[in-house]
């Protein structure tokens, strides 16, 4: 018998303690993002609230992964309905066009501008591809999106027997002033409008549109300015557009297509986008394409906050640069012409001042095939307008910031994966962009002051640091897109301008005027100041270092830069929300304090980053920010233009698996809690240099973090991140 007992007492403890596994599984499951639909871990509103360069400019709506059409409120005039085209991050009002409002009555007033509305109520639900809101006037609202089209369903308040929808053709978030739409049925219309401006450039493309109803309206007629117009089925200028009366007995579907070539191709895009089953077949297309882009990188996290921050950065990378060409290929060229695409998409909607830093290289290490048709639009769009634009907005180089960045994303795309595109002919507009004086894209010049760059070696400060990295990313891209050792030795030199403006005076980069005499030290900063832009050297950072006497003063300059986080553009602290600042962060492995990296990096992830409406501390621009805070919580950075690789941080999660194409990396040891690196094994070998390779976790492999609470001042020091000083002959 007390055997019989203690096999039994065995029995129950190995029960005990398979239920307590089970559960503890069942608990890290329910917290891994593998066990999620990831779509509805995305929380749109984030970044959707604040003032100034403080705030995300973020929208809420509905998104498809680089999807054609943004279906939302716009962040600029949400009173005026839902717009089928926004910008994710960009902080000028711009396009906002087709505004669809439902509001309950018949109409009459004319809307005219649509200024004088009450924006939406509340947001009830949203996540990517989905939002639904309620209106002041009780109307309910939800809208999704596919590849090509936009879809509403819209459920009038039944205390009024009618419900009237308004769709704005003359009017758009900045000022319209040619458009045009006409009614074609008594559930259909069809148009056009011209744009606006953006950050005050012109930005007059054109776009088309097609909508249509699921059953007729009552009424019907349009508006121009202050006029109703029952008897027409026409409007033009201005302040135009078209309505349709509902009774509100049942719910309206509304969908809408576009295009930048034709009413025809915009009817097309709105065919090809069909599916059966109503609104909510819409809605699970939507939802499933972003489960599949954001299953790419899998986290296993308990922090929910933090689990939801990441998965809606991740989001806001995705969504730019967005497709412009049809079903049928066609697209407008930079030349106002019309082109056509053979087996792939051609894409818009390029910040690149911004993006050159992180998303590129995100979106070319997950999405190879996508990011070599993004480089390709942008070799098509300099063939068609004459070079490489730096902010291209639709068929528009908008000139919008300084530098020549193109060159640097695409040589950044290209080493992490992005190869299938012309490389010849975009080596060809880089070498003419940043060699021939006076070379424009549109009518916008694509290097000024390049011929004092090139025969005085200097420039604006702000603006030849801007030069040097792309010199050196131009040179990086001759060599290993096309072997052109002789070029790439030309531009890797000329890339070191950056000491021509090295003042030894003050130890800081310092603006020159045209004869060679130093400026006053705040002259010629570009949205930065000179203690955030001096260390927008990332290609010789040893270089730098050692000009201004070695680790311990640029710790001590580092260190004073980051006493604050939350700077403004025009003060001399870090701005963690300015993309001049975005690299700095990481410099510290550059010197004798490489555990200060994790440790900002950490501070910066807690005190700027929340999971509210104003979350971000800066502009989101595209997916900038969203790139760098993904960058920033797996711990890898890209750091060098034209270079593989990345500068290594403590990450913030327990576990990231990432599906690269030729195969999973597993990123594990990270934490909130424990940000400094004790050790770090790379497939099994220990490293002590906080530098990897993009060729050693490409075709996957592991990434093992030991971490602490406790500062660690040992691993990483004495060690060598890549920096490149100037070349006598290339020989490799």
């Amino acid at each position: 018998m007390p055997v019989l007992l203690k096999y039994n007492e065995i029995e129950l403890q190995i029960r005990k303690a398979l239920f307590f596994l089970f559960c503890l599984t069942m608990f890290l499951v329910g917290y891994s993002s593998t066990a999620q639909s990831f779509s509805k871990l995305v929380n749109t509103q984030i970044g959707t609230e604040g003032t100034g360069l403080g705030c995300g400019f973020n929208f809420v709506g509905a998104a498809y992964p680089f999807g054609m059409i943004q279906f939302t409120p716009s962040f600029f005039t949400p009173q005026k309905g839902f717009v089928i085209n926004q910008l994710s991050g960009a902080g000028c009002p711009h396009m906002g066009n087709f505004p669809v409002l439902p509001i309950s009555g018949e109409l009459l007033d004319s809307p005219e501008n649509m200024e004088n509305f009450d924006r939406y109520k509340s947001i009830h639900k949203s996540h990517a591809g989905y939002v639904s809101l309620e209106m002041s006037d009780k109307t309910m609202a939800k809208l999704t999106v596919s590849k090509r089209a936009a879809i509403a369903n819209f459920v009038f308040d039944k205390s009024s027997e009618k419900g009237t929808i308004l769709i704005g053709s003359g009017v758009g978030s900045t000022n319209i002033t040619n458009a045009m739409v006409k009614i074609t049925s008594d559930k259909t219309c069809e148009g056009f409008a011209e744009g606006g401006d953006f950050c005050g450039s012109e930005t007059n493309y054109r776009i088309y549109f097609v909508a249509e109803f699921d059953r007729p309206s009552s009424e019907k007629g349009t508006w121009i300015k202050d006029k109703i117009l029952k008897s027409s089925h026409q409007a033009f200028g201005s302040s135009s557009g078209a309505y349709f009366t509902f009774d509100t007995d049942k719910e309206v579907n509304y969908r809408i297509a576009v295009s930048y070539v034709s009413i025809e191709n915009a009817k097309e895009n709105l065919r090809s986008n069909s599916l059966e089953g109503g609104f909510s077949s819409y809605k699970e297309k939507a939802e499933k394409a972003w489960d599949s882009s954001l299953s790419k990188i899998s986290i296993t996290t308990s922090n929910k906050e933090r689990r939801t921050q990441f998965y809606t950065h991740l989001y806001h990378a995705l969504i730019h640069p967005n497709i412009v060409s049809d079903e049928n290929g066609e697209y407008m060229g930079a030349d106002f012409k019309i082109h056509k695409s053979k087996n792939s998409e051609q894409y818009s909607s390029f910040s690149v001042w911004d993006t050159y830093r992180t998303q590129a290289q995100l979106l070319a290490m997950l999405y190879p095939d996508e990011s070599s048709d993004m480089m390709q639009s942008l070799v098509n769009f300099a063939e068609q307008s004459g070079g490489f634009g730096r902010w291209i907005l639709a068929n528009i180089e908008t000139g919008i910031m300084h530098g020549d960045p193109t060159p640097t994303l695409i040589a950044n795309s290209y080493v992490f994966g992005a190869t299938n595109f012309d490389l010849k002919k975009a080596y060809q507009f880089m070498n003419s962009g940043a060699t021939i004086p006076y070379s424009y894209s549109q009518n916008r010049e694509i290097r000024p002051y390049l011929k004092q760059y090139m025969s005085m070696g200097f420039t604006k400060a702000s603006m030849m640091l801007e030069y040097t990295s792309s010199d050196f990313a131009i040179g990086q891209f001759a060599l290993k897109a096309l072997g052109n050792k002789k070029d790439a030795e030309y531009f890797i030199n000329r890339s070191q301008n950056w000491k021509n403006i090295y003042n030894s005076k003050n130890k800081w980069l310092n603006s020159k005027d045209a004869n060679g005499n130093w400026k006053d030290l705040t002259k010629d900063w570009n949205e930065a100041t000179h203690k955030n832009y001096f260390w927008m050297v990332p290609h010789n950072l040893k270089g730098l270092i050692d000009t201004i006497g070695g680790s311990k003063m640029a710790v001590k300059r580092l260190d004073k830069l980051f006493e604050r986080l939350d700077a403004k553009y025009d003060e001399d602290w870090f701005a963690a929300g300015n993309e001049p600042d975005f690299q700095v962060p990481w410099i510290y492995n550059w010197t004798d304090a490489p555990y200060k990296t994790s440790e900002v990096i950490h501070r910066i992830l807690n005190e700027m980053y929340t999971d509210k409406a104003t979350g971000l501390p800066g502009n989101e621009d595209l997916g900038t920010m969203g790139a760098w805070y993904v960058f920033a919580s797996i711990g890898l950075y890209p750091m060098i233009p034209g270079v593989a690789g990345f500068s290594v941080s403590s990450p913030q999660f327990d576990e990231v698996s990432i599906d690269f194409p030729n195969g999973k990396f597993i990123i594990s040891g990270g934490s909130t809690e424990t940000p400094y690196i004790k050790s770090l094994k790379l497939n099994g070998e220990k490293i002590k240099t906080p530098w990897i390779d993009w060729k050693d976790i490409k075709n996957g492999g592991s990434l093992k973090y030991n971490t602490s609470k406790k500062i660690n001042e040992s691993w990483g020091v004495n060690t060598l991140s890549p920096s490149y000083q100037k070349l006598k002959t290339i020989t490799n």
